[in-house]
């Protein structure tokens, strides 16, 4: 059985697809690309078939990660399909709660920066898009720094289903 999860921000561009490759990769070397799906999305559909931001297939490449994407938008039909729902900061948490049909699919949705230990109270991945690839530095540093307790969780859950 495969265990899927989608990131979620705005537009698709930025934060998601950055947080997808990122944990698509933890996901490769962990051994667990055969059982965990790895996706993406946004909350809005202004770039759907966009790829991601130059910034963020930049800061990617960068740090050998690969950035093969193209944007779309969630849909509340997904929620069937997937068994986590990876929001990038609180607005997206809040508008995928409202759209999820169930309680259950609510429950599904959580913060990516929940997953980090040293977050502290702000668990918002900040959105660069109207910034300086600084910013996108920065985000690639708060995504790799969820993706060990977000692999631990999602470890656990696949070894879960296998039981």
């Amino acid at each position: 059985m495969t265990y899927r999860v989608c990131f979620v921000c705005t537009g698709n561009i930025c934060r998601s697809p950055m947080a997808e490759s990122v944990f698509r990769a933890r996901v490769e070397k962990a051994g667990l690309g055969d059982r965990v799906e790895v996706d993406s999305a946004g909350t809005d559909g202004w770039h759907e078939g966009d790829g991601a931001d130059p910034r963020t297939v930049s800061v990617l490449e960068a740090a050998g990660y690969g950035s093969d994407h193209e944007a779309r938008r969630f849909r509340a039909s997904w929620f069937d399909r997937l068994d986590l729902v990876i929001a990038l900061d609180a607005g997206h948490l809040r508008a995928l709660r409202r759209l999820a049909p169930t309680p259950a699919d609510a429950a599904k949705v959580r913060l990516l920066r929940s997953y980090d230990p040293d977050a502290g109270s702000d668990l918002d991945v900040p959105d660069p898009y109207y910034g300086e690839v600084d910013g996108f530095e920065e985000c690639l540093e708060m995504v790799e720094a969820t993706s060990e307790g977000l692999l631990d969780a999602v470890r656990e859950a696949v070894e879960g289903q296998a039981a």
